[in-house]
């Protein structure tokens, strides 16, 4: 629901808020940091160039009561567990709070300037699914592949997904070491087991649950926005040749589950609401979403999407990360959040506060808007030309890849994610 705090002539009096590209008081996201090494992890929000301790002010009696609970913990799980509306109030009393001169002296002491905290992964993850809803993506990859029906007959009747590791999801700013795995060139007698040579990104959204449903108790679709507590950036780091040889005939298994980065603030579903928009209508001679996938009301989401990269010659070189693509998530994909969610509940699978459901690669119809090095660089065989004169068809050793998005839309403060960066590191065994 769209309400005061989206004014977009709202402003903070906490310095550089007003305006700031990802944080201004419109924003509010939620997230985890710790104040230093062995320091305990608290929930906070980011306001401009700091984060408040969220859990000071509640033990102050600053937030609403019913809410200190949740707050004093390390995680964001308890919070994800409540009703919408406590978290709503919580929006609220943020917005008051740091939009209020009148609030200075009682908020002051719990900022702290970003550059002094540490952030961590916002939830305890309990499961993480990975979707595959960006049909740019799903096209341009089936065609290496199957040119000549780059789609599978199921893709425009059901969300794909398969279930990811939660155990190696980590925040953003975790290096991520090459994997080790099974290799078989198309001419090769026999795989080898030697490190990934087509090391490859993937432009995602992340999406975090709220609430809990039964056992045996599907989500509907007109009830599946409730449970999407906010999103993230995410990036499932993709190991294409480990793929290529495992991945038949059950589909990804040590290509993916290596690492998965996310970026570690949560824009809740409350500060995307101006966002929503009403989903594409499908191009005629597509089918209709079945019934249980239908939705009625705005869906989808406009968000632009980027990736860029910056090499370890050229930070040495003092050079500004490159710019691989650009694009919006409205374009990219074929299934909305909400169906996204209402599927994975529809057989009757539980889903819990704090579990990770991810879009899979967003990429945009232009070749300047792909989410993947495996669309950019043409399956490998058409080298990208970086600043400095290097090239790459896939990711070497200490470059450095990072997601960003904002959410945009006439007549409203632009809101940000945040980055999503990994930086590659070599492999750590013979």
């Amino acid at each position: 629901m769209i309400d005061h705090t989206h004014d977009p002539r709202a402003q903070s009096w906490v310095e550089g808020a007003a305006g700031h590209p990802d944080f201004p008081v419109q924003n509010l996201p939620l997230g985890v940091f710790s104040l230093g090494e062995g320091e305990p992890r608290r929930i906070g929000t980011a306001i401009g160039d700091h984060v408040l301790d969220l859990a000071g002010l509640a033990a102050d009696g600053a937030l609403p009561l019913g809410l200190a609970t949740a707050l004093a913990q390390p995680t964001l799980n308890a919070l994800f567990a409540l009703d919408e509306a406590e978290r709503v109030a919580l929006r609220h009393a943020l917005f008051a709070l740091l939009s209020s001169e009148r609030c200075r002296l009682k908020v002051t002491p719990h900022l702290h300037r970003s550059e002094d905290v540490a952030l961590h992964l916002p939830f305890a993850i309990g499961d993480y699914t990975d979707f595959y809803v960006g049909i740019h993506h799903a096209t341009a990859i089936g065609k290496l592949f199957r040119p000549d029906n780059p789609l599978l007959p199921n893709y425009k009747h059901v969300p794909i997904g398969y279930h990811g590791r939660a155990s190696s999801v980590r925040v953003s700013g975790t290096p991520v070491t090459r994997p080790w795995g099974q290799l078989k060139a198309p001419d090769a007698p026999a795989p080898v087991h030697a490190p990934c040579r087509r090391l490859d990104h993937e432009l995602e959204l992340g999406l975090w649950i709220a609430g809990d449903n039964a056992l045996g108790e599907p989500v509907p679709i007109d009830t599946a926005w409730d449970r999407i507590g906010g999103l993230c950036l995410l990036n499932d780091w993709s190991a294409r040749d480990i793929q290529a040889w495992e991945y038949q005939p059950l589909g990804p298994f040590l290509a993916k589950n290596f690492a998965t980065t996310v970026s570690p603030w949560v824009i809740t579903a409350q500060a995307l609401a101006p966002f929503r928009m009403a989903a594409a209508p499908r191009p005629d001679g597509d089918p209709q979403p079945l019934p249980y996938l239908r939705e009625g009301w705005e869906g989808a989401l406009s968000i632009t999407l980027e990736t860029t990269l910056h090499t370890a010659a050229m930070r040495a070189a003092g050079l500004a990360p490159h710019r691989l693509s650009q694009g919006n998530a409205f374009d990219a994909m074929y299934w909305t959040p909400a169906q996204i969610v209402a599927h994975h509940a529809s057989n009757g699978c539980d889903l819990h506060a704090g579990d990770l459901l991810g879009t899979g690669t967003l990429s945009g119809p232009t070749p300047d808007s792909a989410g993947s090095l495996m669309e950019l660089s043409q399956g490998g065989k058409a080298p990208l030309a970086l600043p400095g004169g290097e090239t790459r068809t896939f990711l070497e050793d200490g470059d450095e890849l990072a997601l960003h998005a904002r959410a945009e839309r006439d007549g409203y403060a632009t809101i940000g994610f945040g980055p999503c960066v990994g930086r590659i590191a070599a492999a750590r065994h013979a």
